[in-house]
């Protein structure tokens, strides 16, 4: 700027804002905020609504929420236009609730700081600063206006208002006056006709990259409303809105690029995509990612970090995430193993509608979770209702609660009654049922129907009925029926599944001596698996497996301390085995 103009700019308040706005585009930018600072005071509209942005985008200067709207009130109570809508802006997203936007500076207190805490909308301050700015031709503050009308509290709303000045503002090619038409116009449409005219707006939104845009036109193009179904035009969608950081779409495109659905099957972009969606809030998401570490895919299963996404997704009440959490705490895998937490996490997958989570809350009831009588009756009575309208999860809980005397005096026959009904669609009841059969509790005993139950049960995988039933077909107990190959079969199973018994059982049928291929190196491996979860004859029988030698592998010395720990726990044949053992451990 020459000299002349530099002097002239001091004569002329517009001449010195343009010098001060030139200053900030300079290695001189903080004289030009000096300038506009004085230029403000005097009153220059301009250089009020400028230095506002300067504080409240933090440009040059530090950041200030309470500077930048004072001047910006300055601002538009002169009558600028962009400044009305930036204050109505500030006023509808919400300011912190100790801040007040003065046209003065107030006075400094050091206990307070205003600009941080929860922000509070205030709708009606909004709206009367957007209609200052709607009226002067604002496509952006008609935009706003028309949000508040259909958004802000019953006493503002105003719909077909709003249309009206969401019309005006995509009429000047405005993307959000387009986004809110498209969403009134979709809450309207009862034809496809109009759905179509709204996907036309989401469209036009969609240019200027509103989020909210894709997702819309993502959720069309999925259900084949107002747009022709395509799943990879959906997932094209997803994708934009995905990168804009809308959590539905990200979700959405997350769980296709999961499945292969409308796009390239990518399990690791896949998951890297619903990582985003669960860190901010979507809990499907989380409940997925839980999944994807619970099962293991390419790479074996993580439970520790399953049971971080379940847990995030829990806490946000999804049922299934909830549920599967409690499995975790009851068996300890990936956490530790706490009855009572996994209560809390089957009530919370219950009262969030998951039918399973009620029968693994019933279950638990009997485990020592810590519930009130209140509490239990309250169960019990939920239980009731539920199985009175024909669910048969309740209907398996109810027995439970009458075997048990949960909420109510134990009663064997209704018990039995509730049991039997279950019984043609819960697993768990199958079992229950049969045990009572077999035992005579609340019914005439039936050992052959008892069977029937216990093995449909454990057919199913419920572990518990394979060691019973394993049982059973060893001894040939019932009907002198014997399938000692079934047998092996079912123990195995439930041995996988962590059923001690069944490891002791499966360990003995390898170990020789049924009508089963014998397999002593194999029988040793389970009999250490129960031995170490505490089966008193399973450390017996590894003493004896390891001292002689049986398995393979002769080791006295380990031998006698597994010894030890069976005859501290009292088991038969223990202390002969360990003078046995000493006697051959005795030096010449």
């Amino acid at each position: 700027m020459s000299l002349k103009q530099r002097f002239s700019a001091f004569l002329n308040p517009q001449a010195k804002l343009a010098y001060a706005l030139q200053l900030l585009e300079s290695k001189n930018a903080a004289r030009g905020v000096q300038l506009l600072g004085q230029l403000a005071k005097d009153g220059v509209v301009g250089a009020q609504f400028r230095l506002g942005r300067i504080y409240l985008d933090g440009q040059v200067v530090p950041p200030s929420l309470e500077d930048g709207a004072r001047w910006m009130l300055q601002a538009a109570e002169a009558g600028h236009v962009e400044a009305a809508f930036i204050l109505a802006t500030l006023y509808t997203v919400g300011l912190p609730e100790e801040l007040e936007i003065r046209a003065e500076r107030s006075a400094l207190d050091l206990s307070v700081r205003p600009e941080q805490g929860p922000r509070i909308s205030d709708f009606h301050q909004g709206r009367y600063w957007a209609q200052k700015a709607a009226i002067e031709h604002s496509a952006d503050a008609q935009a706003l206006l028309g949000y508040i009308l259909t958004n802000g509290p019953e006493d503002l709303r105003d719909l077909p208002q709003a249309r009206e000045w969401y019309q005006k503002s995509a009429q000047s090619g405005c993307s959000q006056g387009h986004l809110g038409l498209a969403l009134a116009l979709l809450n309207e449409a009862e034809t496809d006709e109009e759905r179509q005219y709204a996907a036309r707006h989401f469209i036009e939104a969609s240019k200027g990259g509103l989020g909210t845009a894709y997702e819309f036109l993502g959720r069309m193009s999925e259900a084949g409303i107002g747009l022709p179904q395509s799943m990879s035009a959906a997932a094209a969608y997803y994708r934009q809105g995905a990168e804009q950081n809308v959590l539905y779409a990200q979700a959405r495109y997350g769980l296709m690029l999961l499945e292969g659905v409308g796009v390239e099957q990518d399990h690791g972009q896949a998951e890297t995509i619903l990582r985003r969606a669960a860190m901010g809030g979507d809990a499907e998401s989380a409940a997925v990612l839980g999944d994807l570490h619970a099962n293991g895919g390419d790479l074996p299963p993580n439970m520790l970090e399953a049971a971080k996404w379940y847990r995030l997704a829990a806490e946000q009440k999804h049922p299934g995430a909830a549920r599967a959490l409690g499995l975790l705490y009851l068996t300890g895998n990936g956490v530790h193993r706490d009855a009572d937490i996994a209560a809390h996490w089957f009530k919370i997958a219950s009262e969030s509608g998951d039918a399973q989570a009620d029968a693994d809350l019933g279950n638990l009831i009997l485990t020592g979770s810590k519930a009130t009588d209140s509490e239990k009756e309250a169960l019990r009575q939920r239980f009731e209702r539920s199985a009175e309208k024909g669910d048969l999860v309740g209907a398996f809980n109810l027995g439970v609660c009458y075997a048990e005397g949960v909420g109510h005096t134990a009663d064997s026959r209704e018990a039995a009654r509730w049991m039997q009904r279950a019984a043609d669609g819960v697993v768990n009841a199958q079992y229950w049922y049969g045990r009572m059969l077999l035992d005579g509790r609340g019914v005439a005993p039936d050992p052959t129907q008892a069977l029937h139950w216990m093995e449909k049960a454990a057919d199913a995988g419920m572990a518990e009925a394979q060691a019973v039933v394993g049982q059973l077909l060893v001894t040939g107990q019932i009907n002198n029926r014997k399938d000692h190959a079934k047998a092996l079969k079912l123990y195995a199973a439930a041995a996988e599944s962590g059923n001690v018994d069944a490891m002791f059982s499966l360990a003995a049928m390898l170990g020789g001596g049924h009508d089963v291929p014998e397999n002593r190196p194999e029988a040793q491996k389970w009999f250490r698996k129960a031995a170490q979860r505490g089966n008193g004859l399973a450390q017996l029988m590894l003493g004896r497996y390891l001292i002689r030698g049986l398995g393979g592998v002769q080791d006295p010395v380990e031998g006698r301390i597994w010894l030890e720990r069976a005859a501290g726990q009292g088991i038969d044949g223990a202390e002969q085995e360990l003078a046995a053992c000493d006697a051959v451990l005795a030096p010449n």
